[in-house]
């Protein structure tokens, strides 16, 4: 069975996927030192990424026992840069996303990732500050 998130991202559900974000929600970048704190934010960033990934595929799924934490392995492009990475999530006690982690490599995509949003951050810190 399919997690709901991995649903609603392979679905491209953006509200979907905001539902399933807690409110104190923690989303460290893996292209930004300091991790955003709250859901208005996360929920920009991720839509953000939504549309800087081509190819966007899950390939892996590693859950604990206990069903609060969740790797999702992923392969992906960015403009001509393959990438590989990992979504890290954390659930609360309420079932919601209160912890998210994103890893990339290689750096080269790193790289490219970093000023594919840099691009829109704009759009980003806007639609924050709007939620």
């Amino acid at each position: 069975m399919t997690h709901p998130f991995r649903k609603a991202v392979e679905d491209g559900d953006h509200a979907a996927l905001v539902d399933l974000l807690a409110e104190d929600v923690v989303f460290t970048s893996p292209v930004v030192f300091k991790p955003y704190a709250g859901k208005p934010v996360t929920s920009a960033i991720l839509g953000a990424v939504m549309e800087v990934f081509q190819d966007f595929r899950y390939v892996r799924e590693i859950a604990d026992p206990g069903g609060r934490d969740l790797v999702l392995v992923f392969e992906a492009r960015v403009g001509e840069r393959a990438l590989q990475g990992c979504d890290l999530l954390h659930f609360g006690e309420d079932g919601l996303i209160d912890d998210f982690t994103v890893m990339v490599r290689p750096l080269s995509a790193a790289r490219a990732l970093q000023e594919a949003m840099a691009a829109r951050f704009g759009a980003v810190a806007e639609e924050a500050g709007a939620s």
